[in-house]
Formats: C-alpha cells, sequence, structure tokens
C-alpha cells in the first residue's frame, strides 16, 4: 500500500517542502544521489568508472513550469558534456534525460522539448558520448518516442526508455528491436492506471520477461534495467541462448543499490553501467526510489528514528 502513497507524494508540493526541510533527510538522500554540483557527479564518474563500471548521468530536475528552466536544465546538461569531453571516457559515459525538465509539459511543450534537447545530443556526439531519453508517465510516451525517431536521424546512438507494465511496451519494443537501437527495459516507477499499465507485481515481471525476449532477439542493443536477481539471471540466460556477447548488451542499476551485485556483474565481464543522478532538485526521483521497493521506505525510517 505504501508504494501508490509514495508516488502521489512525489507531486506532492506540500510532502515536497516537509521532506525537503527535514535535517535528517539529508544523509539518507546521499545514498542515491551523487551529489548535487556537476564536480560531485565527475568525481562519482571517476571513483565508478575506476572499478570497471560504466556510467549515465541525470541531471535531477523535472515538471517544470516556466520555460527559464527548460533553458536551465539544458545549459546543465551542455556542461556536463563538455565535463564528459575532458575525462575521454566515450560512450563509458553517457547522459540521460527526462524530456519534462526540457519543457515537454508546456504549452507548445514537444517542440520546445525537441529544440532543447538537439544541441545536448549534439554536444554528446562531439564528446563521443550519447544520449539516453528516460520514460516518464504514459501521456509522454508516444512524444518522446517521435522526438527519438527525429534526434536518431542524425544521433543513431541515441537511447530510450521502456517501462514494462505499460500495456503497449511489447509492441514497441518490436518497434525498437531494430539494428542500431539502443533501448533500457525496466519495470516502470511512476503511478499508472489500470487501464493502460498492469498493476500487479507478477504481471509486470512477466511482461518484462517477454518484452526483454523481444528486445534480446531483435538487432538491437537491449540495456537491462532492473535489481531484481530473478530478471538478471533471465537476462544472462536470454543473451546466450540469443549468441550475444557481453559487449551486445548490458546490465543496469542504479546509485547507491546492489552495488555488490554490479561490482560481481562486471567482474564477469558483464558491461555494467550505474544510472548516476545528480542535481539539487532531487525529491521526485528520490520519492520513486522508496516507493520501488519496501526495504528502501524501512531504510529511510531507520535514519529518521536514529537520527531524530
Amino acid at each position: 500500500m505504501l508504494g501508490p502513497v509514495l508516488l502521489a507524494a512525489a507531486r506532492s508540493a506540500g510532502v515536497r517542502r516537509l521532506v525537503s526541510s527535514t535535517p535528517v533527510t539529508r544523509p539518507v538522500v546521499d545514498r542515491y544521489i551523487a551529489g548535487e554540483r556537476l564536480d560531485d557527479a565527475v568525481t562519482a564518474v571517476r571513483a565508478l568508472t575506476g572499478r570497471g563500471l560504466e556510467v549515465t548521468l541525470d541531471h535531477l530536475g523535472e515538471d517544470i513550469t516556466d520555460p527559464a528552466e527548460a533553458l536551465r536544465n539544458r545549459d546543465a546538461y551542455l556542461a556536463l558534456c563538455e565535463a564528459l569531453a575532458a575525462l575521454g571516457l566515450g560512450e563509458r559515459a553517457e547522459m540521460s534525460v527526462k524530456l519534462s525538465a526540457f519543457g515537454q509539459a508546456l504549452p507548445g511543450g514537444h517542440d520546445l522539448a525537441l529544440a532543447n534537447i538537439t544541441p545536448v545530443a549534439e554536444a554528446a556526439a562531439e564528446a563521443g558520448t550519447t544520449v539516453t531519453l528516460d520514460m516518464e508517465d504514459h501521456t509522454t510516451t508516444d512524444s518522446t518516442l517521435a522526438i527519438l525517431r527525429e534526434l536518431r536521424r542524425r544521433f543513431p546512438r541515441t537511447g530510450a526508455v521502456l517501462q514494462s507494465y505499460l500495456f503497449r511496451t511489447e509492441d514497441d519494443c518490436r518497434a525498437l528491436a531494430g539494428e542500431g537501437s539502443r533501448v533500457r527495459l525496466v519495470k516502470g516507477a511512476y503511478k499508472e492506471p489500470a487501464s493502460v499499465a498492469h498493476q500487479r507485481r507478477r504481471e509486470v515481471d512477466r511482461a518484462f520477461v517477454r518484452c526483454l525476449g523481444i528486445l534480446m532477439t531483435g538487432q538491437g542493443y537491449p540495456m537491462i534495467g532492473s535489481h531484481d536477481p530473478r530478471m538478471v539471471a533471465i537476462g544472462q540466460e536470454m543473451a546466450r541462448r540469443a549468441g550475444r556477447k557481453p559487449g551486445e548488451y548490458e546490465f543496469q542499476m542504479l546509485y547507491g543499490i546492489r552495488e555488490a551485485e554490479q561490482a560481481r556483474l562486471a567482474a564477469e565481464g558483464h558491461r555494467m553501467r550505474v544510472y548516476v543522478p545528480y542535481g539539487t532538485d532531487w525529491y521526485g526521483y528520490f520519492m520513486r526510489r522508496l516507493a520501488e521497493r519496501p526495504a528502501n521506505v524501512a531504510f529511510f525510517l531507520r535514519s529518521l528514528a536514529t537520527r531524530g
């Protein structure tokens, strides 16, 4: 029951103010967020890549209400591109982008988001890396995939995220399983109605396996975004059956979660990419991490009790 409550709270201004102003929140947030400044993100990149891991960086920000905020988010990513170029890691360090941070939900948002993300894709290509478009709630899916198609005309390595809990996702996987396509498959972390999404965990898991099968047998590059040991094992077996070598797919996990498993997969020769968020607008991301697993909530509450 906590999951839907926390997902609703993720978009509550009142709860945001309460959680953000609570002094004991910060040490817990630090588990999942690399820091608030670009320098913090660069430090995390160096540490993770030094351990044989790869990264995708997310400058936190979403659901903006002002076009000026979209420009600030664009500029933050342009600065990130410059920093990554200096590191010379190529696609070992890529970027993840939420189009709502680029104005997608504003009036004329589709065109605004495309205009703002295009220079970021250009800068990423010049830095030798690429961008993956994060997926948000189901109302944004068509717009996000349309922007993906536009970007891939010039930047074919642009990636996308698909969420297995949506009924439509198997068809989207088929459409994106072609040569050169990069797709991160996740279960989904937004509160969606029963009219568009599976509600039970078992149904979401089964859909994840079906979708992963489509991607693994396709011609694209599957990115398995899951911390679930069963899904990791299934992904390995599917890759083996599809005849994929380790460099022809990858695993992705969140910063601060299952770090020992991340290290194990990398040590076994798998590509293991860590999703590294940073920035001051951490609230929505943090609440969705709590909603995903009861253990995250317990960790947060224990920290509050310990530091209260």
